[in-house]
């Protein structure tokens, strides 16, 4: 049975966070003010990392990844939304949504799933193989993973893309979301979505649980090592090297399994979009401030690169 009147759809209307105008203005500061923090935090992880030859190491490269990941994701979805609170103008194209979608699709993978496990093997191999790090973790090694992970996150998101613009729409064409996200505009759909819940629940599985299993395979190693550690300042130091980015991996798993585990309703309401905002604009806006706080080697090359700027100004 179709759901209501099939439709050529032009386009889809953003119904944001708020339909309140008085909160507008609020909400442009105050996303304004955490896409500056991440990109600009970002920036500043990259050039510091850059310019210090003593963090040209694989854990650093993943990092460096990880923060251009952090920029992109930052600029797909945050522009529109202060183009929608400017004007007023809720709707976004056909092509403007699939394009949202698939560069969503490709950064949330490749960031967090393929980096942030390839980072927590890089810990488990710096702790738990010391002798054998250099060997596997060779330049050319890391940049094939670097290099697959964006590949396969790119191809997994022209697929949702590529099947989600062969479906038809019916005449409701709202988005209860601040940007286009891929499981509402599967509820606006007229057509049968099996194809496309199929292809998601293997995505899950090959693309979502078997990184997080391999990520929680070398934590759970990396903490049994630490834990035959003799002395306590031994113990912190194996530790410290691998604190922000556990910090990072809490952070990002918290909020996303939050979001799609809570009650369906919930994310066909206005709670479903604010919960979202965690880990689409909050996390990546974070974890450059959790790498410098907590990472004695990146607070050393940030203070270099201020001073070197500083210098030359």
């Amino acid at each position: 049975m179709e759901k209501g009147n099939q439709t050529s759809v032009s386009g889809f209307l953003l119904l944001g966070l708020s339909n309140r105008a008085e909160q507008h203005q609020a909400l442009f500061v105050l996303f304004l003010w955490m896409y500056l923090l991440g990109v600009l935090g970002s920036l500043l992880i990259i050039l510091a990392i850059g310019s210090n030859p003593h963090l040209h190491t694989p854990m650093y490269f993943f990092l460096t990844n990880l923060s251009l990941a952090d920029i992109c994701l930052l600029s797909t979805i945050v522009p529109k939304m202060f183009i929608t609170i400017q004007t007023q103008d809720k709707s976004i194209s056909y092509i403007g949504c699939l394009t949202q979608i698939y560069f969503f699709f490709a950064l949330l993978l490749g960031r967090d799933h393929f980096l942030l496990t390839g980072m927590a093997y890089d810990r488990y191999l710096a702790i738990c193989h010391p002798l054998r790090y250099t060997t596997i973790m060779s330049p050319r090694r890391c940049a094939l993973v670097v290099a697959g992970s964006w590949i396969v996150s790119s191809l997994h998101a022209l697929t949702h893309t590529l099947l989600l613009n062969s479906l038809s729409f019916c005449s409701s064409h709202e988005i209860l979301q601040f940007f286009c996200d891929l499981y509402q505009v599967l509820r606006l759909s007229c057509s049968d979505i099996f194809i496309n819940e199929v292809v998601i629940f293997v995505a899950t599985i090959g693309l979502g649980i078997i990184p997080l299993t391999g990520l929680l395979f070398s934590y759970t190693r990396i903490v049994s090592t630490i834990l035959t550690v003799p002395s306590a300042k031994g113990r912190y130091k194996a530790f410290s090297t691998c604190g922000s980015h556990l910090s990072v991996v809490s952070l990002f798993y918290s909020t996303s399994l939050g979001t799609y585990l809570c009650p369906t309703s919930n994310q066909t309401s206005r709670l479903g979009s604010i919960t979202s905002v965690m880990y689409t604009v909050v996390t990546p806006m974070l974890n450059p401030f959790i790498y410098s706080l907590r990472n004695k080697d990146m607070k050393g090359a940030l203070k270099k690169l201020v001073s070197q700027k500083r210098i030359f100004t």
